[in-house]
């Protein structure tokens, strides 16, 4: 039997762990390393249906908001 794990599932458990500890016990070098980590995970997410999904709705919410501004 083998088992597989997806590594953009595996980055998005280990950014939800660092996300909920106390901020104020966090390092600049530790900050860094959550930053990292987001930015793998964006690109591990990135060319899936579901990053483009996510890309299509923020891309929609972006252009109503601009359009709503305009008279």
């Amino acid at each position: 039997m083998s088992m597989t794990i997806n590594v953009a599932v595996l980055l998005a458990v280990i950014i939800f762990v660092r996300i909920r500890r106390r901020v104020q016990a966090r390092s600049r070098s530790d900050q860094w390393l959550t930053v990292v980590i987001v930015m793998v995970f964006g690109l591990l997410v990135a060319p899936t249906g579901f990053g483009q999904g996510v890309l299509n709705a923020v891309g929609q919410v972006v252009q109503n908001i601009s359009q709503s501004g305009r008279p």
